[in-house]
């Protein structure tokens, strides 16, 4: 689409949003001021797309591929415009959206699509994933004017949250592993996947972990050594849908075999999407916390 084009069309968009009411939101950038019940909304995050998918409010424009399950109504209303790495700007300034979401793998387009429409920042990361979940819960709430289904929503979550530290309490420690083909990392307390011990008191079975985005590179030996009571794993080709060696085959071999976790059938393969692709989404982090609740449910105290 050729630059004059594109500029009236933003313009165009400039004008529509200046008669919009606004409202003050929490995002990963601080309080910003955007459009109040946005019409049309494009989101580019997935965590935020399972959070406003869960409120019942309607999508306009999703990235693609997205490896996301539980959304096929949104997905079925809802325009591609783009990856998450690579919008598609043209069909965004036809569309002019309302309003733009971008968060994680998107944040970097923040910027460049704010030409377009309003663009917010909703990226959780890091430390108190929980709190920052409950924040967006909150904040997406305020915006579309969804207050009560934010509270219920915002209850349910923690509700899941209490049953699992239930089910965790007294049955030893944990270690969160991230296979990717052959290869494996360790993932602490303070990493992208920690919240499942922070918020469950889950203790570490190697506290000072690495808090890399990539997690802590480990071998199998590591995992003899540190010993864990539990495994939870992640499997990071299932999460994407590429082809490699699952985890299941990768963890098959006799040094991780004389782990607590694999003799007492501990190793919990966890669902890998909602972990690695929209982790800190409510639904989500909802569909972890079961399958721990499940997991840990039934085994008997240390």
């Amino acid at each position: 689409m050729r630059p004059l084009l594109l500029a009236g069309l933003f313009a165009c968009t400039s004008a529509a949003s200046a008669l919009a009411h606004d409202v003050t939101v929490e995002t990963a950038a601080g309080a910003t001021e955007v459009p109040h019940a946005p019409e049309s909304v494009v989101v580019f995050d997935p965590a935020a797309i399972d959070t406003i998918a869960s409120l019942g409010q309607p999508i306009a424009g999703l990235p693609s591929p997205l490896y996301l399950d539980g959304i096929d109504k949104v997905k079925t209303s809802a325009e591609v415009v783009g990856t998450l790495f690579e919008p598609d700007f043209e069909a965004l300034a036809v569309m002019q959206p309302d309003l733009i979401v971008v968060g994680g793998r998107s944040s970097a387009q923040r910027e460049p699509l704010s030409q377009i429409a309003p663009t917010i920042d909703m990226t959780i990361w890091g430390e108190d994933m929980v709190a920052q979940a409950r924040d967006r819960i909150a904040a997406f709430g305020t915006l579309f004017d969804k207050q009560d289904e934010a509270t219920t929503l915002t209850e349910a979550l923690d509700a899941k949250i209490e049953e699992a530290r239930a089910a965790v309490e007294g049955k030893g420690d944990g270690l969160i592993i991230l296979t990717n083909g052959g290869k494996i990392s360790a993932y602490g307390a303070n990493s992208r996947f920690g919240w499942l011990h922070g918020a469950l008191d889950l203790p570490e079975a190697h506290p000072g972990l690495s808090d890399d985005t990539h997690g802590q590179a480990i071998s199998f030996e590591f995992i003899a050594e540190t010993d864990p009571d539990w495994l939870l794993v992640i499997d990071r080709a299932a999460a994407i849908g590429a082809d490699g060696e699952a985890a299941a085959s990768t963890l098959d071999n006799p040094l991780v075999a004389r782990s607590t976790a694999a003799q007492e059938g501990q190793i919990v393969y966890l669902d890998a999407a909602p972990m690695y692709v929209s982790g800190g989404g409510a639904s989500s982090m909802m569909h972890t916390l079961d399958e721990i609740i499940s997991a840990f449910g039934g085994a008997s105290e240390s």
